[in-house]
C-alpha cells in the first residue's frame, strides 16, 4: 500500500487539484447514476483555486503519494476571525477508501485546535453517508437540514416579484460592516474577506445584492455566481423570508436562461413552496455540520459550496 505525506498546497499545484477535483467528484457522482456535475475539462474546477487563492487567507492541504509524488487527495480550508470553514475535499478516484480524506480531516482539526479557534464548520452532502460519518466520527454535529433546489430562469426573466423589491439594491464595499454584523447576529460568525472579495469581484463572475429597509440597515444581503462550473446564489444571510425572497428574486434574474442552484433550509417552508411556484425543484440535500461552537441561527442562512460557511 502506497503511504502518503501531507503538506500545504503550492501554486505549482494548482492545475493537478483542478483536475483531482474534476474526477473526484464526476466520479463520485458517475458512480451513483447521477451523472457528471462538472462539464468541459478540468480547466472549469481552476474554479476553486481561483476564488481560494483570490480571498487571500484560505489555504489548502494536500495528500501526496510518497512513492510517486502524485496528488492523493485534497482539501481547501479557510481561517477566518470567528472559525475555519471547510471547503472541498476530494480523494482520487483511484484513492477511495486508503483514508486520505481521515488523514487530510485530522490535519485540518489539528490546526483549528493548536490556533485555538472555536468551530470548525461545513455544508456537506447528505447523500455521501461515509463521509458524513467521517466527519460525525471526528465530532462533527449536525445542527441545520438544506434543500439545493434548481430553475431555469426564463430567458424574459422572472415576472411577478414579490413585495420588497424596491429594498434591494447592489451592494458596495462600504456595506460590508454591515453585512459582518447582519452575519454575526444571525449565525454567530463573520466573513468580511469574502464579502469584499465577491463585491469587489476581480475575477468576473460575482454580484451581492442587499435588503435595505431604511438608509444604512441592512437586513439581507445575497451574492451569486456566474461561473459555468459554479452557477449558483449564495451565501446570504437575511432576517426574515420576507427579505430573502425579494433577494433571490433580484439574484435569480441576474442568470436569465440559465439554471442556478440555491440552497434553502427546510424550515423556511414559506420560501421553499415560494420557489416551487416560480418552477424550482429539488436536486440534493445538504447539511451544517460543527464541530466546536454553534449559535443556533436568528435568521435565514442560504450557504454555498465555494465559500462555503453554513
Amino acid at each position: 500500500m502506497d503511504s502518503l505525506r501531507l503538506r500545504q498546497m503550492t501554486a505549482e499545484d494548482q492545475s493537478e487539484v483542478s483536475e483531482l477535483i474534476y474526477a473526484s467528484i464526476n466520479a463520485w457522482y458517475g458512480l451513483r447514476g447521477m451523472g457528471q456535475p462538472f462539464q468541459g475539462s478540468p480547466q472549469v474546477t481552476e474554479v476553486f483555486y481561483q476564488v481560494y487563492n483570490g480571498i487571500g487567507t484560505s489555504r489548502c492541504v494536500v495528500a501526496e503519494n510518497s512513492r510517486t509524488s502524485r496528488l492523493m487527495g485534497s482539501c481547501f480550508y479557510h481561517p477566518r476571525r470567528s472559525h475555519v470553514g471547510l471547503g472541498i475535499m476530494t480523494v482520487h478516484p483511484n484513492y477511495f477508501g486508503t483514508g486520505a480524506g481521515r488523514e487530510m480531516l485530522k490535519y485540518i482539526c489539528d490546526f483549528t485546535d493548536r490556533e485555538s479557534y472555536k468551530a470548525l464548520r461545513l455544508t456537506q452532502s447528505a447523500l455521501n453517508l461515509d463521509s458524513f460519518s467521517l466527519y460525525n466520527r471526528a465530532g462533527f454535529v449536525l445542527y441545520q437540514a438544506y434543500q439545493d433546489m434548481t430553475l431555469r430562469v426564463p430567458e424574459r426573466g422572472l415576472e411577478q416579484p414579490p413585495p420588497g423589491l424596491e429594498h434591494v439594491r447592489d451592494a458596495t464595499l462600504e456595506d460590508v460592516p454591515e453585512m459582518a454584523a447582519l452575519e454575526m447576529q444571525v449565525s454567530g460568525v463573520t466573513r468580511e474577506e469574502d464579502y469584499r472579495f465577491c463585491i469587489e469581484n476581480s475575477v468576473g463572475f460575482w454580484h451581492v445584492s442587499v435588503y435595505e429597509s431604511a438608509p444604512g440597515n441592512i437586513e439581507g444581503f445575497l451574492a451569486s455566481s456566474a461561473h459555468p462550473a459554479f452557477n449558483m446564489l449564495g451565501p446570504g444571510v437575511m432576517k426574515t423570508q420576507e427579505q430573502a425572497a425579494p433577494l433571490i428574486f433580484n439574484e435569480l434574474n441576474l442568470h436569465r436562461g440559465e439554471s442556478p442552484i440555491l440552497i434553502l433550509p427546510v424550515d423556511q417552508t414559506q420560501l421553499v413552496q415560494l420557489m416551487y411556484s416560480w418552477g424550482a425543484r429539488n436536486c440534493e440535500l445538504h447539511f451544517c455540520q460543527v464541530r466546536g461552537e454553534f449559535q443556533p441561527y436568528q435568521g435565514i442562512n442560504m450557504p454555498t459550496f465555494l465559500l462555503e460557511t453554513a
